[in-house]
């Protein structure tokens, strides 16, 4: 069931505040923070990149310059796209879409960005939570997301949850109730992303092919390589090329 638009008005409104902060919240226990830009663009051409999420947006164990935005950034300058600013992070190691949403309120970032990203959902599946929660509460982020983008459901980008039951952290547990309850969270975020009509990225088949290599897990034994992120951050790029030129 897709939540109608009207119910979650408040939620779109309670995104836009008198008095803007440009703060990044990152884990400062595991990662350096990625530099936001000093103040918000005044009708030049630099272009902001606001980045939503977990451990995976914050590139949980490798160095920030690996992680997945930072890569997008880098990829999108070597493919002709010019004064990308570095990306605004708003993501730590463990959030669930309730965390993920009061840190937005908390840390209530200058908008309108020219793109948003936006990939959240394991901690969720990994802590039992239920489906129909996960619904109401993603559909909630996605319109904060679309709000940030200046209303352009187009310059917002929903990533699928990677698929750890294929990395040496969960081979003790039931790998095949960890693929299926992934794919049941990926159907719902599927379908509310293309319901609001913003982008959609499966990325989840990639990293189950950290089964078969496992240069694509990172030294932790559960989050991806900055290998695997380079190839999110090509694929990611292509899209927001399609919306920055």
């Amino acid at each position: 069931m897709i939540i109608p638009i009207w119910l979650l008005a408040a939620i779109q409104y309670s995104c836009v505040k008198d008095k803007p902060s440009s703060v990044v919240i990152q884990n400062p226990s595991t990662q350096p923070v990625v530099p936001a830009p000093a103040s918000p663009s005044s009708g030049g051409s630099e272009k902001k990149y606001l980045a939503l999420g977990d451990s995976y947006t914050i590139g949980q164990g490798v160095p920030v310059a690996e992680c997945y935005p930072v890569q997008t950034k880098d990829w999108l300058l070597a493919n002709g796209i010019g004064g990308i600013s570095n990306p605004q992070i708003i993501a730590t190691t463990g959030w669930t879409t309730f965390a993920l949403k009061a840190a937005i309120a908390a840390a209530n970032p200058v908008g309108p960005f020219d793109v948003v990203s936006l990939l959240i959902g394991v901690n969720d599946q990994y802590r039992g939570m239920d489906t129909a929660g996960y619904r109401i509460r993603f559909t909630e982020l996605l319109l904060q997301s679309i709000l940030l983008a200046g209303n352009l459901p187009s310059h917002v980008i929903v990533l699928s949850i990677p698929d750890y039951s294929v990395t040496p952290f969960a081979r003790f547990s039931d790998t095949d109730k960890i693929r299926k309850e992934i794919d049941e969270f990926n159907e719902i975020n599927k379908e509310v992303a293309i319901f609001y009509k913003t982008q959609y990225l499966d990325i989840t088949p990639s990293t189950r092919e950290a089964i078969n290599n496992p240069d694509l897990v990172c030294a932790d034994g559960l989050h991806p390589s900055g290998i695997e992120y380079k190839k999110w951050a090509a694929r990611l790029g292509v899209l927001m090329k399609t919306v920055l030129q």
